[in-house]
C-alpha cells in the first residue's frame, strides 16, 4: 500500500532516505569490483572485454563480433515498424530543434583600451554512448545523447550497448542511432564497456567523454574514470515528484506515479498534494492500476519502498519539500502552474499543467530526458550541446595595454612569491635605459 504521511518531519526524513536510497548491495564491494574490470580492460584490451561479456552477460563473442555490422544496420530498418519508425523521426526532429537553440557561440570583445577578451567553443574529438539495455530496449535514450553530441559537431561519436539474446541489439535501438547519424555501434555492456571507451582497446576507441545512464556498476565505472575522461553526471534511480491541487485527476497522477515505478525497483515516485481527499483517492487508483499491471512484480517493489505520498498545508509548502528534495523530474499538476514555478528553485526538468505528463519529456517534447537524480539538481543540470564542447579563454593584450597594467601584475605575482611571474612582465615593459623590453612593438635596445 502506497504510504500517506502528514507530519513535515516524517515527511522530510523520507525525502531524504529516498534521495539516498543505493539499494541492498554493498556499493564498496561493487567499486572493487569495478576497480578490478577497468584495471583488466586498461591492461588487456579486448581479451577482457570478452572475458566480461561472458562471465556477465553470458554471451561468448570474438573480436570481430563487437562491433555492430553494416549488413545488421541494414537488417534493422526492415524489423522496425512503420509507426514506431515515424515516431523515432519525428522525436529526433523535436530533439535536434530544441538543442539547436543550445549551442553555445564563441565571442570576441575588442575593448578601446587595446585589450581583446574572448570565449571559443569548440567539440570533444570522440564521444562515447552508452545505452543501458537488459530490462527494456531505449532507443529514446540513443536520440537524447547521440543529437545534442551531433549537434555540438563532435566529429566521431560511439555508442556502447549490452547484447541480448543470440547477441541481438534491439532493431529500435541500431535505427534510433542511425537517425541521429551514428553508425559505429558495440555490443559491450557494464563497466567494460566504461573502461573501453575511457582508456580504448583494440577494437573500441578511447573517447575525450562519456555519456548515458547505466546501472550501479556503470555509474561506478563512470565515477572512477572521471578525470581520464569527461562525463555527463552520476545517474541514480529515476525519480518524480508531483505536486498536486485539488481539481487533479488521481487517476492521471497514479498513473504518472506508476510510469516512474516501472522503470526499476529503485524508482522513487512522490506526491505531494494539500487535498487529503485527493490523496487517498491516488493511493487508491495506484493500487487498482497495479492489479494488472504487465512488470507489477517490479513496479509493486519501487511503491513499497520509494512510493510516498505527502499531504501539506498548502501548495508552497508543497514546493519547500520539493526544493529539499531536488526531484529529477517534477509535474506541476496545479490550475496555476506558472504561479507556483515561482517558488521551485531545484529540478531536472518541470512539467507545467494537466496536460504535460512526464512521458513527452522522456521521448519527444525535446528537452533532454538525461537528468541530475538523488538531488543533484541541486547544483547539475539536464544533458546537452554543452556536455560535449568545452572553451578555450581568448586573451590579447596591446604593448601600451600590458604596460598599463605591469605594476598591478607584478605586485600581485611578488605577493604571491612568483618572481618569474613578475619579470615575464617586467622584461616586457621595463624603459630603454633598464633592458631588452618590447615598447609599442619596438625593441627598447633599438
Amino acid at each position: 500500500m502506497l504510504r500517506i504521511i502528514t507530519q513535515r518531519a516524517e515527511a522530510e526524513a523520507e525525502l531524504r532516505r529516498i534521495c539516498e536510497r543505493t539499494g541492498d548491495d554493498s556499493v564498496v564491494h561493487k567499486e572493487a569490483t569495478v576497480r578490478e574490470v577497468l584495471q583488466a580492460v586498461k591492461r588487456q584490451g579486448d581479451r577482457a572485454l570478452l572475458h566480461y561479456t561472458e562471465e556477465f552477460d553470458r554471451i561468448s563473442l570474438k573480436p570481430d563480433g563487437l562491433r555492430v555490422s553494416g549488413s545488421e544496420l541494414d537488417a534493422a530498418y526492415q524489423q522496425v515498424p512503420k509507426e514506431l519508425l515515424d515516431a523515432i523521426r519525428l522525436a529526433a526532429r523535436q530533439i535536434e530543434a530544441f538543442h539547436r537553440q543550445r549551442v553555445p557561440k564563441s565571442w570576441v570583445k575588442f575593448g578601446d583600451d587595446e585589450i581583446v577578451l574572448g570565449k571559443r567553443f569548440t567539440p570533444v574529438d570522440r564521444a562515447g554512448l552508452y545505452i543501458p539495455g537488459g530490462r527494456a530496449a531505449y532507443p529514446s535514450t540513443v536520440l537524447m545523447n547521440a543529437i545534442p553530441a551531433k549537434v555540438a559537431g563532435v566529429p566521431r561519436i560511439v555508442i556502447c550497448t549490452p547484447p541480448g539474446t543470440e547477441k541481438a541489439i534491439s532493431p529500435a535501438v541500431l535505427v534510433a542511432a542511425q537517425e541521429a547519424g551514428v553508425e559505429e555501434i558495440y555490443r559491450v555492456g557494464g563497466a567494460q564497456a566504461i573502461a573501453a571507451l575511457a582508456y580504448g582497446t583494440e577494437t573500441i576507441p578511447k573517447v575525450d567523454a562519456i555519456t548515458g545512464p547505466g546501472n550501479i556498476y556503470v555509474t561506478l565505472a563512470k565515477k572512477l574514470v572521471y578525470g581520464t575522461v569527461g562525463i555527463d553526471s552520476l545517474a541514480g534511480p529515476s525519480e518524480v515528484l508531483i505536486i498536486a491541487d485539488a481539481e487533479a485527476n488521481p487517476t492521471h497522477v497514479a498513473a504518472d506515479m506508476l510510469a516512474q515505478a516501472e522503470h526499476d525497483p529503485m524508482a522513487a515516485a512522490i506526491l505531494l498534494t494539500a487535498d487529503p481527499h485527493l490523496a487517498r483517492k491516488v493511493a487508491g487508483e495506484v493500487e487498482r492500476l497495479l492489479m494488472d499491471h504487465p512488470r507489477r512484480t517490479l513496479t509493486e517493489k519501487s511503491i513499497a519502498h520509494y512510493g510516498l505520498i505527502v499531504v501539506v498545508e498548502s501548495l508552497q509548502a508543497a514546493a519547500e519539500l520539493s526544493n529539499l528534495f531536488a526531484p529529477e523530474h517534477l509535474e506541476l499538476e496545479v490550475a496555476d502552474p506558472w504561479a507556483l514555478l515561482e517558488f521551485i528553485r531545484h529540478a531536472g526538468a518541470i512539467f507545467l499543467g494537466r496536460s504535460s505528463p512526464e512521458a513527452v519529456g522522456d521521448y519527444l517534447a525535446g528537452p533532454n530526458h538525461t537528468l541530475p537524480t538523488s538531488g543533484a539538481a541541486r547544483y547539475a543540470s539536464a544533458l546537452g550541446v554543452e556536455t560535449f564542447m568545452k572553451h578555450s579563454s581568448l586573451i590579447q593584450y596591446s604593448p601600451a595595454a600590458l604596460q598599463k597594467v605591469a605594476s598591478a601584475v607584478q605586485l600581485l605575482a611578488n605577493a604571491e612569491g612568483l618572481p618569474s611571474h613578475a619579470d615575464s612582465v617586467r622584461l616586457r615593459t621595463q624603459s630603454a635605459d633598464g633592458g631588452w623590453g618590447l615598447v609599442d612593438g619596438q625593441s627598447d635596445r633599438e
